[in-house]
């Protein structure tokens, strides 16, 4: 078979029960996540321009727009909810290769689901067997893809490719033709993502590709199969490695340990989760030492992947934050870590953290590079100060992965801090919460649709 085949038949095939229960925990969570960072990026003007043209295209009122109300059909409403949530710089990552896969899949599951009245359990399975896909086919082809400048959103059309094909209920066949065609569909620029907007239009743009190869499929629609492996296929030009060997790496273990345990992570502040771990590791630095931020001499920054300290420095809005290692390490000294409030317009000017931007370097470090394996999007910081102190700790995972333990109450307290922004009255927000702790038990997730939609507020 090819590897869509086989791909196809697993994601066709598995069954919700099935699926390891922390695999399916983190799926709640990873619903949560995504409904809480829609609930900041609905107001962004980027959200609004694709929310707009959906609206004048107008269609069947299938699925619900999150928290601003109105119908569409299920592509164009899912389309517009992944763009608010990855317009806000808070939804998750996979650590392996920073695909955003949690947002295309949640915003497909609950759209379709919504459109179809499904049942929790089966838009759980979507949002795992979706965030897997996402997670073996883009590892394939990590770093590969990104030393030829292309973003995360290649990976992430297959989660919601799947996902949509799990509520569709596609067979094996056709979840096969749908993951080929997501392949020759997708596209996107790092070098755009990084510095503008377009990082969400990515998002919208992958999360709408899926749905229409789903939809494609299951109307009888035949692609190349051997699109993965075959030369000049998927894996060779994004990747620029050899098909077949790119290929056996996705296979492997398949069925066995779940990307969205292993890999994932739900951001409990904004920004790339790629400098999380350093905002962390710099406050604990800071504090081992005894340096007050106005004693700060170097917060030097050591990782295995960092050849240098780049993105923008003295940065004035949310893009530039997001991208800004800097800026991390230089809040988690001013402020002791990172938190929701960094996001906003007064953190982002503060002038406490821009003076110590200036102090902030990149130092290689050879323990560091010794022990590259265990550094899954961590970092080394060291912070020198007055009198010769120093504070240095490592923090290997950002807070809020998966592999060091998720717990619902971080979740929680994300979705308490952000919901609110969509216009969530406090007893709609315990509300929301309630579903998602029992989202597996719910009979039809329209309920939940109706949460985070003004009509229900």
């Amino acid at each position: 078979m090819t590897l869509a085949e086989e791909l196809g038949a697993f994601f066709a095939e598995a069954r919700p029960e099935e699926l390891p229960a922390v695999a399916r925990e983190h799926g709640a969570m990873v619903v949560a996540s995504t409904l809480a960072s829609a609930a900041c990026g609905i107001a962004i003007d980027s959200t609004r321009v694709l929310r707009s043209l959906a609206e004048q295209r107008g269609g069947k009122a299938e699925s619900s727009l999150w928290f601003t109300g109105g119908r569409l059909p299920a592509a164009a409403a899912a389309q517009v909810n992944a763009v608010a949530s990855d317009a806000a710089a808070s939804d998750d990552s996979d650590l392996r290769n920073i695909v955003h896969a949690g947002t295309p899949a949640t915003a497909v599951a609950l759209a379709l689901g919504e459109a179809r009245h499904a049942g929790g359990a089966a838009l759980v399975a979507a949002v795992v067997l979706g965030y897997e896909a996402a997670g073996r086919i883009a590892s394939a082809i990590t770093p590969g893809f990104r030393r030829r400048g292309f973003h995360g959103s290649i990976g992430a059309v297959f989660a919601a490719a799947v996902a949509a094909g799990r509520l569709l209920g596609l067979d094996r066949r056709q979840m096969a033709e749908a993951l080929g065609l997501a392949a020759t569909s997708i596209g996107g620029l790092t070098m755009a993502a990084d510095t503008s907007t377009a990082r969400e239009y990515h998002a919208g743009a992958a999360t709408w590709q899926g749905v229409q190869a789903a939809l494609a499929a299951e109307g009888g629609f035949h692609g190349e199969l051997s699109v993965f492996e075959g030369r000049g296929g998927f894996f060779s030009s994004f990747g620029g490695d050899d098909g077949e060997r790119a290929a056996a790496a996705a296979r492997e273990g398949l069925g066995g340990a779940y990307d969205i345990v292993t890999d994932m992570a739900i951001k409990l502040g904004p920004g790339a989760h790629s400098f999380h771990a350093i905002a962390e590791a710099a406050a604990l630095a800071a504090a081992k030492g005894g340096i007050a931020p106005e004693e700060v001499s170097v917060i030097a920054v050591a990782r295995p992947d960092m050849a240098v300290l780049s993105g923008p420095l003295h940065l004035t809005d949310l893009i530039s934050m997001a991208h800004s290692p800097a800026y991390f390490a230089a809040a988690g000294v001013a402020d002791g870590g990172l938190s929701w409030a960094h996001a906003t317009p007064e953190k982002i000017t503060d002038e406490r953290i821009h003076r110590l931007i200036d102090r902030v370097a990149f130092l290689p470090d050879p323990s560091v590079e010794a022990e590259a394996d265990r550094y899954r999007q961590g970092a080394t910081v060291t912070v020198s100060g007055a009198a010769r102190r120093e504070g240095r700790a490592t923090v290997y995972l950002p807070n809020g992965a998966g592999a060091r333990g998720i717990r619902w109450a971080d979740v929680d307290e994300k979705c308490r801090a952000l919901l609110p922004e969509g216009g969530l009255t406090g007893a709609a927000v315990e509300a929301c919460l309630e579903d998602l702790h029992g989202l597996e038990s719910l009979a039809d997730v329209a309920v939940l649709s109706a949460l985070v939609t003004p009509r229900a507020g």
